[in-house]
């Protein structure tokens, strides 16, 4: 059986660990490794590591910072089959999906190997007589990073990428589920040139999470996860002391107005919707047809495009996705498809009950499609997190902006329309974080911000981007003179003015 371990500064001399957790092959259902589970013990040995590294990783000029970061990138791109072989296993995403994981992970690290521009502070001379006034930004010291499932390679890039450019140390919790390509990543940083005790990856389950949140010497805290979990981080963390962004649920949805280019839309939501079986914070799970025969039209068009979408093996290089992540998680699934049907919703197409020949054992759903879901379902008000695509038909363009502007989550939205002003306008006035036009899953570049509003978002900063950079940095502002030799020295004790 293959045993995962933590990547620990002195590696053999940690603590060890008695308890570990399966990790399985989603294909088959079997377990094929185990995760080694951490304790309080690992974790201080870890942030003693950190503690001892940090310092001299921060009198590290930026750019000598930058150049690990363009080294790691280079390796990352070597090793690009592996990773995406490695993360298809334990994920169950179809490999181009994978890729598609480990890139957008990338694009982070690109923004922080520009990092010696991105920390310039500023400087204003002449502030007052002979007086000078500048500001730098500088490393918080010890950093953490709490991450999903869904995306073993983006996330922990997203945070440790910006994290550890900007002088810090960072140490990272990945789930559980699926830990082995955050470990392989671990290990290619360290190849780049990054110092031992620098980025350290330590597994675990609530225990080690509550030791992260609890630790004194940790000072900021980044998670992504369910809203119920980023809002008991958030608070925890903060209770504690610690600066923290916390990522929850979401349920984006798409507006299809009655002009939209239908075959466009289907297009669009075939992917988003299904895509990585629904496993994304910016899945598209609720189309919004404005009016009857919008929806009309635009449900005739998705039966034969989910009729069309191939579940497969994450191996299938003809599959549009693979099984989801476990057992519990497809019951979970299920279990929402059947509370739709029982309060009332229609369900045209039922993905319950797939199984594919030579992979029975596999934790494969096949596409859903409900129609006619009402606002005050519970299915509706929920995160499913499956392969589910929900119809709210709207009867004008007020009511489509009121339910994404109302509901619990903020994370992303989408509008498919020809008119510019109808786009102008639900843009400025939707109440949600990421709005995409004609783009059904807006997540924004790498050098702009990730990060959703009410529950899908808590805390102050937003991920990566300058945003990221501001999160993991605090400002310090210097006013300084140099005074001639004179002898008067003026009242000391008298508040400097600029005057």
């Amino acid at each position: 059986m293959r045993m995962i371990d933590h990547v620990v500064a002195g590696g053999a001399s940690a603590p060890q660990q008695p308890r570990h957790g399966d990790v399985f092959d989603p294909n088959s259902g079997a377990v094929q490794a185990q995760v080694a589970l951490g304790d309080v013990a690992l974790l201080d040995h870890a942030v003693a590591a950190a503690q001892a590294a940090q310092p001299a990783w921060a009198a590290t000029n930026p750019q000598r910072r930058a150049r690990v970061m363009f080294r790691f990138k280079e390796l990352v791109e070597a090793h690009m089959d592996e990773l995406a072989q490695l993360l298809s296993s334990e994920h169950g995403k179809v490999i181009a999906d994978a890729k598609g994981d480990i890139q957008r992970g990338l694009e982070v690290i690109e923004f922080a190997c520009g990092i010696p521009h991105a920390l310039k502070g500023e400087y204003t001379q002449g502030a007052g007589p002979g007086i000078d006034v500048y500001s730098m930004r500088v490393p918080l010291g010890i950093g953490a990073g709490i991450t999903p499932f869904n995306f073993p390679a983006m996330i922990p890039l997203w945070m440790s990428g910006v994290a550890i450019a900007c002088g810090n140390a960072f140490i990272l919790k990945p789930s559980e589920r699926d830990p082995s390509v955050p470990v392989r990543l671990a290990e290619l940083f360290r190849e780049a040139g990054l110092p031992e005790g620098i980025l350290q990856v330590v597994h675990g389950d609530k225990a080690m999470v509550d030791a992260i949140l609890d630790h004194p010497a940790i000072g900021a805290v980044s998670f992504v996860g369910s809203s119920d979990i980023a809002q008991y981080v958030y608070s925890r963390g903060v209770a504690a002391g610690k600066r923290v962004q916390a990522m929850g649920g979401a349920k984006n949805h798409g507006i299809v107005m009655p002009d939209a280019d239908l075959d466009q839309v289907v297009n669009d939501l075939s992917g988003a919707a299904f895509g990585s079986a629904g496993e994304r914070c910016m899945a598209l799970p609720v189309v919004v047809p404005v009016g009857d025969d919008t929806a009309d039209r635009l449900r005739e068009k998705l039966l034969p495009a989910i009729a069309a979408l191939r579940v497969g093996v994450s191996t299938d290089a003809e599959a549009h996705y693979g099984p989801v992540v476990n057992a519990a998680h497809k019951q979970r699934v299920e279990n929402w498809i059947q509370t739709g049907v029982d309060e009332g919703a229609e369900l045209v197409v039922d993905g319950r009950g797939f199984s594919l020949q030579g992979h029975e054992q596999g934790f494969f759903i096949g596409p859903s499609l409900f129609d006619h879901v009402t606002p005050d379902m519970q299915a509706y008000k929920e995160e499913i997190f499956g392969p589910v695509l929900q119809m709210v038909r709207a009867p004008d363009f007020e009511t489509a902006l009121r339910l994404p502007s109302e509901h619990q989550y903020g994370n992303g939205v989408a509008i498919f329309t020809r008119n510019g002003h109808a786009a102008r306008e639900f843009a400025a006035r939707v109440q949600v974080g990421m709005v995409g036009i004609n783009v059904p899953i807006p997540v924004p570049v790498a050098y702009h911000s990730f990060g959703g509003w009410k529950r899908s978002g808590f805390g102050d900063h937003n991920q990566h981007g300058m945003e990221g950079l501001r999160f993991w940095t605090r400002v310090k502002t210097v006013t300084q003179r140099w005074p001639d030799s004179s002898p008067d020295g003026g009242n000391a004790f008298v508040i400097p003015t600029m005057g």
